[in-house]
């Protein structure tokens, strides 16, 4: 009996397609600019194989960022056998950056511009939950007079803004080196609380 949840490999193939063409047309134009014509030229599929797949470029742009999404929460929650947390933590980061670098022309245009914050908002949020998550477990064992919400925003939004950096530099440090010292920041960041 088939598989019915498998994805036909033509269907991936076409969206792929369409997604390529739309960050190529995004590091060349305004997101105002961009037209489904222009897509379906750029990804040589005819504007109804567009359709097919989503229902207009604010749709397509949202599966985009559903996708980029769960890739990264996969990856943010990833368990490993390292037994402590800041080697835990090291490693889910060292994969998010590499992952970010293998995907680096993707990133660069959908974080590291300000035409597509909903990428953004997006990576924001797995970000967001990871250091919860971490700041629960913290809380267990470091007590601190600043409010859980405002370390939360603090450390999504220096993360984001760091990896965004990185970006918008092109890459000038390898995901190990960069995370390696992004690791060496939060130690010093925990040793202050």
């Amino acid at each position: 009996m088939k598989d019915k949840t498998k994805v036909d490999p033509r269907i991936i193939r076409t969206r792929q397609l369409i997604k390529d063409a739309f960050i190529d047309l995004l590091h060349e134009m305004d997101l105002n600019k961009i037209t489904v014509n222009r897509i379906a030229e750029r990804a040589t599929v005819n504007r109804v194989t567009f359709y097919l797949h989503y229902r207009d470029i604010q749709d397509m742009m949202e599966n985009m960022a559903k996708e980029m999404g769960e890739k990264l929460g996969q990856i943010m929650r990833s368990s490993t056998t390292i037994k402590s947390i800041e080697e835990t933590d090291s490693v889910r980061l060292l994969n998010l950056l590499e992952h970010i670098a293998e995907n680096a022309k993707f990133y660069k245009v959908v974080l590291a511009s300000t035409k597509t914050p909903i990428f953004t908002e997006q990576l924001l949020r797995i970000i967001t939950e990871t250091i919860t998550k971490r700041r629960e477990i913290d809380s267990l064992h470091i007590k601190t007079d600043i409010q859980k919400d405002i370390i939360i925003w603090y450390g999504s939004s220096a993360l984001i803004g760091t990896i965004v950096s990185w970006l918008r530099n092109d890459m000038p440090y390898t995901p190990q080196y960069f995370a390696k010292q992004l690791s060496l920041l939060f130690r010093i960041g925990n040793k202050m609380k």
